[in-house]
């Protein structure tokens, strides 16, 4: 490419798009290299005045958090990240983190140096936001090093933008006990806290003057939740014990028992059955004791009772330790704000298919503190046929069904998935009709064909997968804003003129071990 023509193609480029006000240019020649690199002038309006750029104010630094600020490359958005907790923490691995198999540092990177990766234009608070103010486009937030010394300071943020990510804490389900007796593993605090806990249960169950029921009782470990975490917990906790611990107390390993308690028919019910199955049978051949149909009803000091669904009886057990991990609650914070807005009766934040808090333009919620509220195919059936029916004339023939059923399947995934599980190749096959475009459907008849579609709909799971996922695909969409503003590429707005700006967002499952392999 000449010269010539390469400023040229920058300086077409730089001003259909003036956000770009900075660029780095790196050209290779045969015998060396050059860097080159432009500071441009603050983007400007029409008539020379300084455009300010857009506050976007990001409220935690989790899963969802994080990948949406590795992933905002825009310059013309000024981004203040709040979080009481300064690094980022790769949460698969704190079960490791328990048993000493991986060390804390190696699981955590520091927000700081992600912001500073990002560009000048981040700023981080250590801070809890205690109040978001939607009406006046404010956020409150705590100091989190004075808190325990009861002079934390206060300060209070505006925002353009508010992305909430601010996660979820462990679901208590309000049991007698769990919050004053049991140990919780979500963050990288709660592994260390339990690593030293097993180390002082073996050193005390080692003291010569303890009697074998003692030894026994100091040495029986309860995992509560049959999910990923408390499964992997688990297994964890017995090779440590096994492989490591034994070594170094090879009197007290016959006294070790874990136990594992599940409300459930299965453990990792969520998964295949067959990776069911085969924890299951791993568990017992490991010498782990899963109980399920257990639902515990209290937690004491030095013993934990559980429900038997089969026979209604409660069983009591003694413990030397309880880690409780079943599944995840909405935030205090996060609650007040739900009572704020209306959303009453919520388990979480209910976002549109584009992560918008419902009722805000300017708010977005990702991750476990949020959930995505899919439209349903039968709310909107008669605006879909009528905008399908171009001709007007009541009746929807196979032509004018396949000109907007990609449309359809972008904007309502469990059509796809109602197509896939029963295997219809065609939307042909799904109106029950032959390849003749002269075979037309009524509304009723339309109806009728996409009245189980809907069946198909489900949340999505709690995972650090999901919020990975949406918080880059937020970020694209603010990286694209301005272009897309120009140029919509979603799908038709059935119930409005035009199209959506963007793609709503899908999980992607095959795609999600990406995440899991995140440089820390």
């Amino acid at each position: 490419m000449r010269w010539s023509s390469y400023y040229q193609t920058a300086s077409r480029i730089f001003h259909e798009y003036p956000s770009w006000s900075k660029a780095v240019v790196v050209c290779t020649v045969i015998s060396g290299g050059l860097v080159a690199y432009g500071d441009a002038t603050p983007v400007q309006s029409e008539f020379g005045n300084q455009i300010p750029k857009k506050k976007v104010v990001v409220l935690g630094t989790g899963w969802s958090g994080t990948s949406f600020l590795k992933n905002l490359k825009d310059p013309s958005y000024e981004v203040h990240v709040v979080s009481p907790r300064n690094y980022f923490a790769f949460t698969p691995l704190l079960p490791s983190v328990t048993c000493g198999t991986v060390e804390a540092r190696s699981v955590v990177e520091p927000i700081r140096s992600i912001t500073r990766k990002r560009g000048a234009n981040v700023q981080f608070s250590e801070a809890e936001c205690y109040k978001i103010d939607p009406k006046n486009n404010k956020v409150y937030c705590r100091a989190v090093q004075g808190k325990k010394l009861g002079s934390a300071e206060e300060f209070s943020i505006d925002y353009d933008y508010l992305v909430i990510a601010m996660g979820a804490r462990s679901n208590t389900f309000n049991t007698p006990g769990v919050q004053e007796h049991a140990h919780f593993l979500k963050e990288v605090e709660d592994a260390l806290r339990i690593r030293r806990t097993v180390i002082d249960l073996f050193e005390r169950a080692s003291l010569p003057s303890l009697s074998v029921d003692e030894k026994k009782k100091l040495l029986s470990f309860v995992v509560v939740g049959g999910g990923p975490t408390g499964v992997e917990f688990a297994a964890e906790l017995h090779d440590f014990v096994h492989e490591d611990l034994a070594k170094l107390y090879p009197s007290i390993e016959k006294y070790v028992k874990i136990t594992l308690l599940e409300a459930g028919d299965h453990i990792l019910n969520m998964f295949d059955k067959r990776i069911t199955d085969f924890a299951e049978s791993k568990f017992f051949r490991d010498g782990i004791d899963v109980k399920l149909g257990s639902m515990v009803v209290k937690v004491s000091e030095n013993e934990i009772s559980s429900k038997e669904r089969t026979t209604g009886q409660v069983v009591s057990l003694p413990h030397g330790m309880v880690v409780w991990s079943t599944g995840i609650g909405t935030r205090p914070e996060i609650l007040d704000f739900m009572k704020q807005i209306g959303q009453i009766n919520r388990r979480a934040l209910v976002t549109d298919e584009w992560l918008r808090l419902e009722g805000f333009e300017n708010i977005y919620a990702l991750g476990d503190c949020a959930t995505v509220n899919q439209r349903k195919v039968m709310e909107d059936i008669a605006a879909i046929f009528s905008k399908a029916d171009k001709d007007n004339n009541g009746r929807l023939d196979l032509k004018e069904f396949r000109e907007v059923v990609g449309d359809i399947i972008e904007r309502y995934p469990q059509v796809e998935i109602y197509l896939k599980k029963n295997q219809m190749k065609d939307v042909a096959d799904l109106l029950q009709k032959s390849e003749e475009s002269s075979l037309t459907a009524d509304i009723e008849y339309f109806k009728d064909a996409l009245s189980k579609v809907d069946s198909q709909m489900k949340n999505l799971p709690a995972t650090a997968q999901v919020a990975a996922q949406q918080g880059a695909y937020l970020a694209d969409c603010f990286n694209r804003m301005e272009l897309c503003e120009k140029y919509p590429e979603g799908p038709i707005r059935f119930r409005g003129v035009g199209r959506h700006r963007f793609r709503p967002f899908r999980f992607g499952e095959v795609s999600a071990c990406i995440f899991f392999s995140l440089p820390i």
